[in-house]
């Protein structure tokens, strides 16, 4: 299994999609480094994972900080000796109708779902091209492939998202320095993203399709666990994982 001893980071790391990723990949032999902005959640997991055998830290990190990402990188090099994957998973989901104007929730969305990422990506690339490899591993949305209404910023940071991680891919095979990335796009996924939705009609609608539909952050651990314990020669980049009863 090729998931045991890689160094992983990962943002958004306190609840939900990155909370399970991280357990199932320490399960797995990972070395894993959180970052998110609730140390106490932090404190937490990393307990638990090592309650079970498993290795891991954290650093307190706003993505929207370059600085910040820098530092928990650079905490998975002093505490496990190097960097083999960074997970891109930090974000939020305020959706509403472009016409109730809530710019406020638009410039958040633009500098956690998309400058968050441009910052993951930054902090890793000069040691995945110096290295000549690395996996970058990014949480897009549904949102990012078809366009849904009241979701017209938050589409457009994933459907950013998207764009970005296909060009690191071939930009890297132009380049020979064996850069692996894989974008995910779920659906109606049971997280705290709906927490994030001020609009009163948009929570209602939300609420009401994830509580018919919604599955566990653990679906997207086990994709997140399968592109990562592919050979380094294998590329599997993009994944949209739905529940199967929604439409």
């Amino acid at each position: 299994m090729t998931v045991k001893d890689k160094i992983v980071v990962i943002t958004g790391a306190s609840s939900g999609i990155g909370e399970a990723t991280a357990k199932l990949l320490a399960a797995n032999g990972a070395k894993v480094v959180l970052g998110a902005r609730r140390e106490a959640r932090l404190q937490e997991i990393v307990d638990d994972i090592e309650k079970n055998g498993g290795e891991a830290d954290y650093r307190v990190t706003d993505v929207t900080v370059p600085e910040q990402v820098k530092a928990l990188v650079q905490l998975a090099k002093d505490r496990f000796g190097g960097l083999d994957v960074i997970f891109n998973n930090a974000g939020i989901m305020p959706t509403s109708p472009i016409s109730a104007l809530h710019t406020d929730e638009w410039n958040d969305m633009i500098d956690i779902n998309l400058k968050g990422v441009l910052n993951g990506v930054a902090a890793v690339m000069p040691d995945f091209v110096s290295q000549k490899h690395g996996h970058i591993i990014t949480t897009s949305s549904v949102a990012g492939i078809k366009s849904f209404p009241g979701a017209g910023v938050y589409g457009a940071t994933k459907f950013a998202v998207r764009n970005l991680m296909e060009v690191i891919r071939t930009e890297s095979a132009s380049e020979g320095t064996n850069i692996r990335t894989s974008t995910l796009y779920p659906a109606a996924i049971n997280t705290e993203l709906l927490h994030t939705i001020t609009d009163s009609n948009a929570k209602k609608n939300m609420d009401a399709l994830y509580d018919q539909v919604g599955i566990a952050p653990e679906a997207i651990a086990r994709v997140v666990n399968f592109a990562i314990d592919q050979p380094e020669e294998v590329n599997v980049n993009e994944f949209t994982i739905y529940p199967t009863k929604q439409a």
